[in-house]
């Protein structure tokens, strides 16, 4: 049987701890005892866990042999536009579950002032998500999740694959980029707020060296976008 894996909250040589919300959800609900084994994230390396002490809001674990992870050199980056934060959480939580190695909440001409004004307050409550998930799904490294930023200063990245999806594109598809293209591994996405870029916004995009790409002939909300795109990338990236 698989055993469930946990992301320290503490790491000190040999031995790591969860705690607060996070232990309580795995004494409350899951009901941990003494001697239980899990896998426990530790600075980055998987590493096997037998639970030491279990205390009010707190978890230790005596940390043992590492686990080898499956080998991944792939990088993929979402600017991801912010929109409504019921829908974007959702979207949190699985591209986190499909791999993305960080977000960036980006400040689109597009994006609602009262969204804009109260995303940095959410950054925690998403990076907590994104905790979950990778628990959840067994990854290794929880993404980085970065405060918003305006969009002018979070599309001048590094040289890599930088795609932004457009409804103005009629040409050019997603998965005909990654047909044209083999060995790629760091890949830069940008989703635009409900109501799409802006053409000044798309301007932009293309003198900062984007390729603008569509995911097909219908209009899809952001979360539903969000999730298809990355699919379509990580299956080439994989």
């Amino acid at each position: 049987m698989t055993r469930r894996r946990w992301i320290a909250d503490e790491v000190a040589g040999s031995s790591g701890a969860l705690s607060g919300a996070h232990a309580d959800h795995l004494i409350r609900v899951l009901r941990a005892r003494v001697g239980q084994e899990f896998d426990i994230i530790a600075n980055g390396v998987a590493r096997r866990g037998r639970v030491s002490r279990i205390g009010e809001h707190r978890v230790e674990f005596e940390l043992g042999e590492e686990i080898a992870p499956r080998s991944t050199s792939t990088s993929l980056t979402l600017l991801l536009a912010i929109f409504k934060f019921d829908r974007m959480e959702w979207a949190i939580e699985k591209t986190t579950e499909l791999g993305v190695s960080r977000i960036i909440p980006v400040i689109a001409h597009r994006t609602d002032t009262h969204l804009a004004s109260a995303a940095g307050k959410r950054v925690e409550r998403w990076r907590r998500i994104a905790v979950q998930a990778s628990e959840q799904s067994r990854r290794v490294a929880v993404p980085e999740i970065t405060q918003p930023t305006k969009l002018r200063d979070a599309i001048k990245t590094p040289d890599s694959l930088k795609i932004v999806l457009s409804e103005a594109e009629q040409q050019i598809t997603l998965r005909e980029v990654f047909d044209s293209r083999h060995g790629c591994s760091e890949v830069v996405l940008a989703i635009g707020p409900e109501g799409g870029w802006t053409q000044d916004e798309l301007d932009l995009f293309q003198k900062e060296g984007w390729i603008s790409v569509s995911l097909g002939p219908t209009i899809l909300r952001a979360e539903t976008a969000t999730i298809a795109a990355i699919a379509i990338v990580m299956s080439h990236l994989v």
